[in-house]
C-alpha cells in the first residue's frame, strides 16, 4: 500500500509539473505575440519564423492535454485494482479461513433425535422378530399335537376297512365313518392335508420308500404302492408317505 501511495503522489506531481510547464510556454508566447504585435507592418501578416513557433507552442499545449487524461486514467486503473485486490482478500479469509462454530444445542438436538429414530427402528425390528418367533413356536407346537393325532386317523382307517361288506350299511359301522369323516374335516381346516403317493414320481422329500416291487402298470421310479398316508402341514411335511416304489 506504501509503495502504491508513493506511486500515485508521484504521478500527480509529474502531473502538476507539466501543467506550470504548459502555462510558461503559454505565457511567454503571448508575451512575444504582444512584443511582435507594435512592430508588425500595417498589414498584419506574421512572418514565417513566427507562424512556426506559434504552431509549435500549440502542438506541444495539445500534446500536454492529451497526456493528462492517459495519465488520469492510468492513475484511476491502479486505484480500481488496488480496491479490488483489498476487496478479494476479505472472501479469500472468508473461504479458507475458519468454519463457523455449530451452535451446541442445535448438535446435542440433532445427536438426540438420530439416537430416538435408531432406537425405534431397533424396537419395529425386534417388534417383527419377536411376532415372528412366536408364530413358529405356535405352528410347530401345533403341529406336534396334529402329529399325535395322525395314528388316531390310521386307525380309524384300519377299522372301517375291516368291517365285512354286510356290515357296512349297520348303524355301528356307519357311525364311525362319520366320526371319521369330521376328524378328516377339521384336520384340513387347521392346514393338513393328505400327501398324494400312488402313481406319482418318487420324491424323497414326501415320500419314505420302504421296498420295491414289480408293477405293470407304474413305470419305473414310480410310487406303486401306499403303505402309510403322509400328511402335509401347510408347507411342511407332518409325516412322509411310507410307500412302495416300482422297478
Amino acid at each position: 500500500m506504501g509503495n502504491t501511495d508513493n506511486k500515485a503522489a508521484h504521478d500527480k506531481k509529474k502531473t502538476m509539473s507539466e501543467k506550470e510547464i504548459l502555462e510558461n510556454i503559454m505565457e511567454e508566447l503571448e508575451k512575444e505575440a504582444d512584443e511582435k504585435a507594435g512592430s508588425e507592418k500595417p498589414s498584419g501578416q506574421k512572418s514565417k519564423d513566427e507562424t512556426a513557433e506559434e504552431a509549435a507552442g500549440k502542438e506541444t499545449a495539445e500534446e500536454v492535454a492529451k497526456e493528462e487524461p492517459a495519465a488520469d486514467k492510468a492513475q484511476a486503473e491502479e486505484t480500481s485494482d488496488e480496491a479490488s485486490a483489498e476487496g478479494e482478500e476479505p472472501k479469500k479469509k472468508g473461504l479458507f479461513g475458519k468454519k463457523d462454530k455449530k451452535d451446541p444445542l442445535k448438535e446435542k438436538v440433532d445427536e438426540l433425535n438420530d439416537k430416538l429414530i435408531r432406537q425405534m427402528a431397533e424396537f419395529e425390528n425386534f417388534r417383527k422378530r419377536t411376532d415372528k418367533e412366536k408364530a413358529q413356536m405356535f405352528e410347530q407346537g401345533q403341529g406336534n399335537v396334529l402329529e399325535k393325532l395322525l395314528p388316531v386317523i390310521d386307525n380309524f382307517e384300519r377299522g372301517l376297512a375291516a368291517v365285512p361288506e354286510e356290515e357296512k350299511e349297520g348303524a355301528f359301522a356307519d357311525g364311525m365313518n362319520k366320526i371319521y369323516k369330521q376328524l378328516i374335516k377339521q384336520l384340513e381346516d387347521l392346514g393338513v392335508t393328505p400327501i398324494e403317493a400312488v402313481g406319482k414320481e418318487f420324491d424323497p422329500n414326501l415320500h419314505n420308500a420302504v421296498m420295491q416291487v414289480e408293477s405293470a402298470e407304474y413305470e419305473s421310479g414310480f410310487v406303486a404302492q401306499e403303505l402309510q398316508k403322509g400328511y402335509m402341514f401347510h408347507d411342511t411335511v407332518l409325516r412322509h408317505s411310507m410307500v412302495a416304489v416300482a422297478q
